[in-house]
C-alpha cells in the first residue's frame, strides 16, 4: 500500500464518538470566533474556553453512551408491555427507598418509550381527612392496574413502614398493625392467583451520596422544588431510617412477595439493572437473544441478602451502614 493509499484509508475510517464530539466542539469554537461577537456568541465562547472543552466532550459522550445503552432494554419493555396487554395480566412496581435515591429518574427512563395508554405513574400525596379514617391500603388499591396495564408507584403503601413512623405521621399501633397485615394484603389483593405481577424495589443510596444530591438540589434553581421537609431531616434521621429499613425487610420480605434492593449511587447502573429486573419478571414473546439480561449482583441485591449484610455491619461497626 502506498503512503497516499494509507493516508486515504486513515481519512475515511469511521471516527469514534469521542473524536466526533471533540471535532464538533472545536468547529463551533472556530465558527464563533470568526463572527462578529454578539451577546449570544460571547456567552457560548465563554463556555468553550480551552479548560471547558474536554469537560464538554466527556459529559456529552457519557450522556450519549448511557442513553444508547438503555435503548435496547427500553425496546424490550415495549415488547413486555404488549405481552401484558395481550394476556390481560397486570403489573405493579413499587419504587421505595430513601430520599434522593434516584426513584423518579429511574421511573422516567423505564416509562420513556412505553405506550402511555397502558401504564400509569402514581405518586400519592398526603391522605385527606376522610382517607385517614379508612384502611391505609384503600387509596392505593383504588389506583391498582386494570387488565393489561402497568402501574408504577413512586413511593407506595410502604410509607407506613418507613417515612411515617420516623417522622411521626402515624402512631406506633398503626405502624405495628401495618407490618403484621401487609403481606397478607399483598397475597389476597395483589398477587391475584398469578394474574398480577408485583415487584417491590428499594433504592438504597449511601449517606455521603445522599448529602451530595441534597446539596445539588439546594443550589440548583431547577431542582429546588424537590427539597421537602422530610429531605431536610433525612441526614439527621439516617440511623432511624436504617433501623426501619431493617425491620421492613425482616417483616415483609417473603417468598411470595420479595424485596429487591437497588444500589443507586451510580444512577445509570441502577436504571439499567432495574430494567433488567423488570424484564426478567415476565416471560414474553420476541425476547432478544443477543441482549445481556444477567443482573449485576453488586447493584441488585435480594432482601434476604441485604439483611445478612446489615447484620454483618452491625457486628463489625455497631450499626448497619446502608
Amino acid at each position: 500500500m502506498t503512503p497516499r493509499q494509507k493516508k486515504a484509508t486513515i481519512d475515511y475510517e469511521p471516527q469514534g464518538s469521542t473524536a466526533t464530539i471533540r471535532k464538533l466542539v472545536h468547529k463551533l469554537d472556530k465558527e464563533f470566533k470568526s463572527q462578529a461577537p454578539d451577546e449570544k456568541s460571547k456567552k457560548i465562547l465563554s463556555v468553550l474556553e480551552d479548560k471547558h472543552k474536554e469537560e464538554i466532550v466527556k459529559a456529552a459522550l457519557l450522556k450519549y453512551y448511557n442513553s444508547e445503552e438503555l435503548k435496547p432494554y427500553q425496546a424490550e419493555l415495549i415488547k413486555m408491555q404488549s405481552h401484558l396487554e395481550r394476556t390481560g395480566k397486570k403489573m405493579i412496581i413499587l419504587f421505595d427507598g430513601r430520599d434522593a435515591s434516584g426513584k423518579g429518574g429511574t421511573i422516567r427512563r423505564v416509562s420513556r418509550y412505553m405506550n402511555e395508554k397502558r401504564y400509569r405513574v402514581e405518586a400519592l400525596g398526603k391522605p385527606t381527612e376522610t382517607q385517614k379514617t379508612e384502611l391505609h391500603m384503600k387509596r392505593y388499591i383504588e389506583r391498582f392496574p386494570h387488565a393489561g396495564e402497568i402501574v408504577m408507584f413512586d413511593r407506595s403503601w410502604y410509607n407506613r413502614a418507613m417515612v411515617e413512623p420516623v417522622m411521626g405521621f402515624c402512631t406506633h399501633e398503626q405502624y405495628r398493625r401495618f407490618l403484621k397485615k401487609v403481606t397478607s394484603y399483598e397475597e389476597n389483593f395483589i398477587l391475584d392467583a398469578g394474574r398480577t405481577i408485583l415487584l417491590k424495589l428499594y433504592f438504597s443510596v449511601t449517606k455521603e451520596e445522599q448529602a451530595r444530591r441534597f446539596e445539588r438540589r439546594k443550589n440548583d434553581p431547577l431542582r429546588q422544588w424537590k427539597l421537602s421537609e422530610v429531605d431536610l431531616q433525612a441526614q439527621e434521621l439516617w440511623d432511624e431510617f436504617t433501623e426501619k429499613k431493617k425491620i421492613l425487610l425482616q417483616k415483609t420480605h417473603t417468598t411470595a412477595s420479595k424485596w429487591w434492593i437497588i444500589r443507586s449511587d451510580d444512577k445509570h447502573k441502577a436504571r439499567r439493572e432495574t430494567m433488567k429486573l423488570i424484564l426478567n419478571s415476565v416471560k414474553y414473546r420476541g425476547r432478544s437473544r443477543s441482549l445481556n439480561f444477567n443482573i449485576d449482583p453488586e447493584t441488585v441485591i435480594s432482601g434476604s441478602r441485604e439483611l445478612k449484610i446489615m447484620r454483618k455491619q452491625k457486628k463489625q461497626f455497631g450499626a448497619p451502614l446502608s
